[in-house]
């Protein structure tokens, strides 16, 4: 059976990040990676920060880094919700790896908050992200 792309929308809080027919989604939801192809059954997860791949129908790669939220699958759609959505190309890498490392040692001393943990792993999707977009270019 062939199916049609899927028309996937992609929102943080503040804007639509992206909209576009795509082959293939793959992210992290909160039970562990998933991708979406076309016939997908309807689905709804809750995802952590993570990578997320975008293949568009032209063959392109998109990589975006969110902090988390909701991934939504139902008649032939993708949405993607997230506060926050960085595309790879707008990582400032050395920047991400220093607030990381910071929060690392922070981390390791046993004084980290909630909230810095959590900055830590949104950090680290954001470092994923732009060193596959680095190294695909």
């Amino acid at each position: 059976m062939e199916y049609q792309p899927l028309k996937l929308e992609v929102v943080s809080a503040d804007k639509m990040v992206m909209q576009c027919d795509v082959v293939n989604v793959i992210a992290r939801t909160s039970e562990g990676d998933i991708g979406i192809l076309p016939g997908h059954e309807p689905l709804m997860a809750a995802l952590v920060p993570c990578m997320v791949e975008v293949i568009v129908v032209d063959g392109r790669t998109e990589i975006l880094a969110i902090d988390g939220g909701l991934l939504a699958v139902a008649q032939g759609h993708i949405r993607v919700l997230s506060h926050e959505v960085k595309l790879a190309e707008e990582i400032l890498l050395e920047e991400a790896r220093g607030e990381a490392h910071e929060l690392r040692h922070i981390r390791s001393q046993g004084g980290a908050t909630d909230d810095q943990i959590h900055r830590l792993h949104i950090l680290n999707a954001q470092i994923r992200a732009g060193e596959k977009y680095q190294a695909s270019r």
